[in-house]
């Protein structure tokens, strides 16, 4: 790039990069929170945001000067969002982040009365030299024992905020956090130790922080960062000395940061391995768990809470966590009742817990015929009754208690045999349902919990 006046410096790269990340924030902020400013098509896609931010960097990265890189932010944001959308806090505050950028730049690139600053290594002129207490200062408050923050989210916070972020305090009882304390610290953190004890971190945490400003004169913004909501006073009170406040605060592996002062909501998720990192791959992941788990437990249905333990033991992320990538505001199951040519679910009532298997047109016509010649070896009671027994037997093999689910049994049982277990009693000409069945005879056991019954052999 030029380097005369009004050009971009030799820190081109950090300086894009930088804007790439607040206009990549800005545009996933404006679809989380004011999906109308979007042109339509873009209201749902599945921003990836370090693939988005990396193609508006290229973009940028072609501008000769701050103004050709104005020009060309401002292609960026008309390509997916409409004209009304000037008006938006968040373009606003994106622009005015921007801006900051360029007036640092400025000072960088004046060519006369200039003073280097060694702590700095950076040339810039005397008559512009503005003191640590006059630009202001970010600090970083963390709850350890409540919240962790790893290094790409402590880079995403650093972004987020106009300041630098020079102080970072962890409050803990280092002696029960493992290898935290020398993780922290070489990271730069201050470490306050604080006794064993339910909230003595909280406590100390609230107690420092309400001073923050009487000891840091030169703070500007100060990120709280713990899940507890006896937190918000501590926010709340930081704010009245006129500081900006962000609340940080994690559930499972997705951190939430909200900005006191502006109501403005920002959402770090954990990036996808690249064996999921398309919709495709998703589900492809899931047949291939499922598969797995029904060659294990020798059952067709497989529990939706068991497959999503098994899918974060092998990626670290739940299914709540990933599905609503792709299909935003939608829970777990949502990927299963969206895509029927692979999954068929089962689920006895709204309060029963959720059964998925897989749709596999092959298979199921062979598993038809097989049951054919299976239900017509049931003649009598006593052949009901054994065939019960040997399905109870499969399901509870691996499993750590002899009792099995009703619905669970009777759905195994239409799976073998092609034929409810009802329409099987009514055949037989045995008087009741199935539930009457399996108390008159002394083969099984049953106990009732709540609305539903578990059943084993006698």
């Amino acid at each position: 790039m030029a380097n005369d006046e009004g050009s971009l410096t030799k820190d081109d790269n950090l300086k894009i990069n930088t804007i790439a990340s607040y206009v990549c924030q800005a545009i996933i902020s404006i679809q989380e929170q004011q999906p109308e400013f979007l042109y339509e098509k873009y209201r749902n896609v599945q921003w990836n945001r370090y693939s988005l931010q990396s193609q508006i960097a290229v973009v940028l990265s072609q501008s000769q000067d701050w103004d050709s890189l104005m020009k060309k932010l401002d292609v960026c944001l008309k390509s997916c969002l409409i004209p009304e959308s000037s008006n938006s806090p968040i373009l606003i505050d994106l622009y005015n982040k921007v801006h900051h950028i360029q007036i640092k730049q400025e000072y960088l690139d004046s060519k006369n009365n200039f003073k280097y600053l060694e702590s700095s290594e950076t040339f810039i002129p005397t008559s512009e030299i503005i003191s640590p207490k006059q630009m202001g200062i970010a600090i970083l408050l963390l709850d350890a024992e409540n919240l962790k923050i790893n290094h790409e989210t402590e880079k995403f916070l650093t972004e987020l905020s106009n300041f630098p972020l020079q102080v970072k305090i962890a409050f803990a009882n280092w002696r029960s956090m493992g290898k935290l304390d020398f993780e922290l610290h070489s990271r730069g953190y201050d470490l306050i130790h604080v006794p064993a004890g339910k909230d003595h971190a909280d406590g100390k945490m609230i107690a420092f922080g309400s001073s923050i400003h009487e000891r840091y004169p030169n703070v500007k913004a100060v990120f709280v960062c713990s899940s507890d909501t006896v937190m918000t006073t501590l926010c709340n009170h930081i704010q009245q000395n006129g500081l900006i406040v962000y609340q940080v605060s994690q559930q499972g592996e997705t951190v939430r940061v909200f900005n006191i002062s502006t109501g403005e909501t920002n959402t770090i998720i954990p990036i996808l391995p690249d064996e999921i990192g398309t919709i495709e791959k998703f589900i492809q992941q899931l047949k291939v768990l499922i598969k797995l788990e029904q060659k294990q437990s020798q059952s067709f249905w497989i529990q939706l809470s068991k497959l999503s333990t098994v899918f974060k033991d092998k990626y670290k992320l739940t299914l709540s966590q990933v599905v609503p990538r792709y299909l935003p505001g939608k829970k777990a199951r949502d990927i299963f009742i969206n895509y029927p040519a692979d999954f068929v679910i089962h689920q006895i009532d709204a309060n029963s817990e959720l059964y998925v298997t897989l749709l596999e047109v092959n298979q199921a016509q062979l598993a038809n015929k097989k049951s054919e010649s299976l239900s017509s070896s049931i003649h009598s009671r006593n052949d009901l009754e054994k065939a019960l027994k040997n399905l109870i037997e499969n399901l509870t093999n691996k499993n750590s208690t002899n009792f099995v689910k009703t619905n669970i049994l009777a759905q195994e049982f239409k799976n073998k045999y092609n034929k409810s277990i009802n329409e099987q009693i009514k055949d037989l000409q045995i008087i009741g349902n199935f539930i009457t069945f399996l108390q008159s005879s002394s083969s099984f056991t049953l106990k009732q919990t709540g609305k539903e019954w578990d059943v084993t052999v006698s």
